[in-house]
């Protein structure tokens, strides 16, 4: 006997809720979560969260922290929030009363370029060499490299087209000799799995016609840096660290970097600095000055 469901109706708050963030373009998965860090605020509440006071935005954040909520947590919840205040509620008076969770920044993890290279040669098959040679060799996030087209690639001008990327920007990233010619080993394979569209995803899913997922990424990420007996923690977006690093170590400019990683603040992209080992051992210590300094100086000047 086939079991119905029958859904809720939207409430007309929600609905508004939908409509505000909609006309703003916000992405389907940010609204998913909007609505429900304000259904979680609303459950605390106990009632409808239109009717929310300063005391229970802060009764709702001393909440969270006592209950060990993690600081990446309660600020997607506060940036869920300032927009029900601001924008669907306009009461900014209660966003005010929103405060971001403080947390250490680590240091992202870096592969060497060996290390890159070991990563590549151990990826299950040219599909996915293909594809993390693409994350390294551009610097794109891993959401990016899975969304490219056959189109974004453009072999005259030497650039691949990101549409659409973090922020809802389109940009251009370096596409060099050697991931074209890995893109066109890729293709050539494709074609002759019958997998590839002609203005279709660049790295087909398990239908040609889904690109791939960002978790199929992630599990070839992990299968290659054990083939190769990475020892450190890595992800898709290590690659991405790995790029900016490398780029780093090579007296590119930052401001250039900024560009190709689609960073808008400087100070994001300045964090490789960090970690750019070589950059760091190129500079000469005022120390190394002073014992110079001293060994020219005569004996009891």
């Amino acid at each position: 006997m086939p079991v119905s469901t029958i859904e809720r109706p939207v409430s007309p708050l929600r609905q508004r809720m939908l409509e505000d963030m909609a006309m703003r373009g916000l992405r389907s998965h940010t609204q998913h979560d909007y609505i429900r860090f304000v259904r979680s605020f609303a459950a605390f509440l106990g009632r409808s969260p239109d009717q929310a006071t300063a005391e229970d935005v802060r009764r709702f954040q001393v909440h969270q922290r006592e209950s060990g909520a993690q600081p990446p947590t309660i600020n997607s919840s506060v940036s869920a929030l300032r927009f029900f205040f601001t924008v669907t509620l306009d009461r900014p008076d209660l966003s005010r009363r929103l405060v971001l969770a403080r947390f250490p920044r680590k240091l992202p993890a870096v592969l060497s370029v060996e290390e890159v290279g070991q990563l590549l040669e151990a990826a299950p098959g040219i599909k996915y060499k293909a594809i993390l040679g693409t994350a390294y060799g551009a610097g794109l996030r891993v959401s990016e490299v899975a969304s490219l087209r056959v189109d974004d690639i453009d072999s005259k001008r030497m650039l691949i087209r990101v549409e659409q990327g973090k922020g809802r920007k389109d940009r251009n990233a370096m596409l060099s000799p050697q991931l074209l010619t890995l893109l066109r080993l890729w293709w050539e394979e494709g074609k002759r799995r019958g997998v590839m569209l002609r203005h279709g995803w660049l790295f087909p899913g398990r239908s040609c016609t889904d690109p791939v997922s960002t978790r199929q990424i992630n599990r070839a990420v992990h299968e290659a840096a054990e083939a190769a007996g990475i020892r450190k923690h890595v992800s898709p977006h290590t690659l991405r660290h790995s790029f900016a690093t490398h780029l780093l170590e090579q007296d590119v400019d930052i401001r250039v970097i900024q560009v190709l990683l689609g960073h808008s603040k400087l100070d994001t992209t300045a964090l490789y600095a960090r970690v750019a080992t070589k950059t760091i051992r190129s500079v000469t210590s005022p120390l190394e000055h002073l014992a110079v300094l001293m060994q020219g100086e005569e004996p009891g000047g």
